[in-house]
């Protein structure tokens, strides 16, 4: 394949990282790009060890098929996302053990430590119950991801997104990292959570954090 083979390659490199990290088991979790006419998905049924460029699937955002592959039960989800959020350049979704256990407690990731302020809100919210691959599930996600960049699916996984696929699997991994380390905290005694204007300060922390354009070198 040579339309989007950038892109396909991404998606392949990164499902395999996952699959290595253990964020997805056999086909349990999807990956997308966004395109100009829609985006490129993960097919449904394909682990990531058999997974190849040509098999990954262009899907308009309404759900127009083009090749001989189906996409992920979770097109609809990955759609809504790109419907509703113009910054979202690509998106990962899985079934990591700590997000899966804290999700299947029926509750967000709270304000336990201050990196959660680089997802754009004081605690990773739980979207509520639906079935996978309904639309129902579509539409909330959706709309919680508008203002934050992850969320938890209450009995079900996670989700976040990136402007690039390197970024929303780099966002996937601090994210199951944060929730491991919750649950941890959890399980040792009562976890003290940060407060708002502690949160709030972090968060202007975080748009001056890393390496930033046209900043001098040293600063």
């Amino acid at each position: 394949m040579t339309d989007h083979a950038d892109d396909r390659t991404a998606i392949v490199a990164a499902y395999r990282e996952l699959d290595r990290l253990g964020y997805v088991t056999g086909s349990a979790g999807n990956l997308s790009v966004r395109t100009r006419a829609g985006m490129l998905i993960t097919p449904t049924g394909i682990g990531a060890p058999q997974l190849t460029p040509g098999q990954v699937v262009p899907v308009t955002l309404d759900g127009t098929v083009t090749g001989d592959f189906a996409p992920s039960s979770e097109w609809q989800l990955h759609g809504e996302i790109y419907r509703l959020v113009e910054g979202a350049g690509a998106i990962v979704h899985t079934h990591a053990d700590a997000c899966v256990a804290l999700a299947c407690l029926g509750e967000p990731l709270p304000a336990f430590h201050y990196t959660i302020a680089a997802f754009g809100a004081d605690a990773v919210p739980l979207v509520p119950y639906s079935t996978f691959g309904s639309l129902e599930l579509a539409k909330a996600t959706g709309a919680t991801l508008r203002d934050c960049s992850a969320c938890l699916l209450a009995n079900h996984g996670m989700v976040v997104r990136g402007r690039t696929m390197a970024a929303a699997v780099a966002a996937a991994i601090r994210l199951e990292t944060l929730a491991r380390q919750y649950l941890l905290a959890r399980s040792a005694g009562t976890v003290r959570l940060l407060t708002t204007a502690q949160m709030a300060d972090a968060r202007a922390r975080f748009t001056t954090y890393g390496q930033q354009p046209g900043r001098p070198a040293g600063h």
